[in-house]
């Protein structure tokens, strides 16, 4: 029997571990704790009338804020914006409130969603609560963070190059980008149109499965919003994963990778063959070449949105954003163009490796987690960190994050699975089904 206070309940545990971890974690920016149990209660109500709210009925989340939120401050971690309070949400928003979600509050992230270690200017450094003198990655780290803290139980993230992924990761939860233009971006602050991707995250791939299910669709306010319906998958992700081809990359991905997380990823993907998935070697030609040519355009234009902002008040930025945003400078119109064509060609790569194999396996992130203590430039330490991820943003593709262990220093190891355009269904299900058989998504820190 359902308790007549679950809604209730689930969100009071949640403001609970927001007041009591939050001063060592700094996941969130925005608490909206009465606006969130007023919500809870209502859904509570609902309940008892025999009424659902939907997919999402009751459960706690957190939204990135860099995502609008009516009536409730978006700052995108950023001085320009820390007053700043949208008069409506972001489509995603409302899809979440019509579902049934219970906001309890904005979650930090990297100054403009662009760096992977969670700092900006308008609210303390983020930090892992596995080990809060490591970084929770970025951009997304308050979203990553704030759910493996149970301070929400999903939360919206959002991608460029890795910022729902890596904090997936390094959190030890589940975090999906999802294909591109698949969910609308309409409301949320830009770092690169073509790549950016708001995507759910959450400890079990079947709550992201839910979110995803909630905010995909068609915004004609987006440009890059598709115009495609998606199928209802949900009642798929019990289906088992009997012939899914998973390849195995014999060149880029695992090279330069830990061993540690190099033997979790395999022993990963033993797991799903055991599950009746079949194991494929292939080659991915061209793959280290990704990351130089999508750095190009990410750069060049997260420059052009913030250009006037960075001539006129360079100061309100962080040194190390203003660095990487000033790196734009230093790529050409020809290099943009040929960044393009490399695109093009990339996605015919991919067109045809999708064509050998249903999924492309691999560590999300191949090094250990980096200290918060790092002397390395937010523009070498977000290069190093996103090593495995850029490949697939730059095609588009989507791509799932799901834990599969920890390093011996005693923080999570996560498992990215892409597939081809619009195949986000089939990627729950294999994560899905990985998670039927392993609990590292059920491990809690603190």
């Amino acid at each position: 029997m359902t308790s007549p206070t679950q809604s209730r309940d689930a969100t009071q545990a949640c403001l609970e571990a927001i007041s009591t971890r939050e001063d060592k974690v700094h996941a969130m920016i925005t608490v909206t704790a009465d606006e969130a149990m007023r919500q809870a209660e209502a859904a509570d109500k609902a309940a008892s009338e025999g009424r659902w709210l939907g997919l999402l009925h009751g459960m706690p989340m957190a939204i990135k804020d860099n995502i609008a939120t009516a009536g409730v401050r978006t700052t995108a971690g950023s001085a320009f914006f820390a007053d700043h309070v949208p008069n409506e949400s972001a489509p995603v928003v409302e899809r979440l409130a019509r579902a049934g979600a219970v906001m309890v509050g904005k979650a930090t992230m990297h100054e403009f969603a662009f760096g992977i270690r969670s700092d900006n200017t308008v609210s303390p450094p983020c930090r892992n609560p596995w080990n809060t003198d490591r970084i929770p990655g970025g951009s997304s780290g308050g979203s990553g963070a704030a759910v493996a803290a149970d301070m929400c139980v999903g939360a919206l993230g959002s991608d460029t190059g890795g910022s729902v992924r890596l904090p997936a990761s390094i959190n030890g939860i589940s975090g999906l980008r999802p294909t591109h233009g698949r969910v609308p971006n309409h409301g949320s602050t830009p770092v690169s149109a073509s790549f950016d991707t708001i995507g759910p995250m959450a400890r079990s791939v079947a709550d992201v499965a839910r979110i995803f299910a909630v905010i995909a669709g068609y915004d004609g306010r987006d440009a890059y919003s598709a115009n495609r319906p998606l199928e209802n998958f949900l009642p798929t992700l019990n289906d088992g994963i009997e012939g899914v081809r998973i390849g195995i990359p014999r060149n880029f991905y695992f090279e330069d990778c830990h061993p540690e997380i190099d033997a979790a990823a395999r022993k990963a993907a033993a797991v799903l063959e055991s599950l009746g998935a079949t194991l494929v070697e292939v080659d991915v030609p061209g793959a280290g070449e990704m990351q130089h040519w999508a750095t190009i355009m990410i750069f060049s234009d997260a420059l052009a949105f913030h250009s006037e902002r960075l001539s006129r008040h360079p100061e309100k930025f962080s040194d190390g954003v203003r660095d990487r945003l000033s790196h734009g400078h230093t790529f050409t119109a020809v290099d943009y163009a040929k960044a393009m064509r490399a695109r093009e060609a990339w996605r015919l790569d991919m067109a045809r490796l999708f064509g050998e194999i249903d999924v492309l396996l691999s560590p999300t992130l191949p090094t250990l987690v980096p200290p918060i203590a790092d002397d390395k430039s937010l523009i070498e330490a977000t290069k190093g960190c996103t090593r495995n991820t850029y490949a697939g943003a730059f095609a588009q593709l989507p791509g799932l994050s799901v834990p599969c262990g920890f390093s011996s220093d005693g923080l999570p190891i996560g498992l990215q699975l892409e597939a081809a355009w619009w195949n986000d269904p089939l990627l729950m299900r294999v994560g899905h089904a990985y998670q039927g058989v392993t609990d590292w998504h059920l491990a809690r820190p603190l």
